[in-house]
């Protein structure tokens, strides 16, 4: 028998992915980082729902730069908080009492 995950773990595990940071290539298809280091990236943040626009890095080395800030520097860009929510608390008709 499958057991449910409790609604609020899932929500917790569901939030802490909001605000991730990734890099892709900024044209052509999907390829590994390591794949032409000197083309643009386009620097992707994680909505909750999905990946959005944040930056633009000139090459790989900015866009690293962005995506691993050093220790004794403040983050290159601050997580925002999503637009829309689906999971967030709240009353409606498809929520129990």
């Amino acid at each position: 028998m499958h057991e449910e995950e409790p609604l609020d773990a899932y929500l917790a595990r569901h939030d802490a992915k909001i605000g991730r940071l990734q890099a892709v290539h900024a044209y052509g298809p999907l390829r590994g980082q390591h794949v032409d280091p000197d083309q643009p990236r386009l620097i992707q943040r994680w909505n909750g729902t999905a990946w959005e626009f944040a930056a633009l890095a000139a090459d790989l080395k900015e866009a690293q730069k962005i995506l691993h800030p050093p220790k004794n520097e403040p983050a290159g860009l601050e997580p925002a908080e999503p637009a829309f929510r689906p999971m967030a608390p709240g009353r409606g008709r498809h929520r129990k009492a």
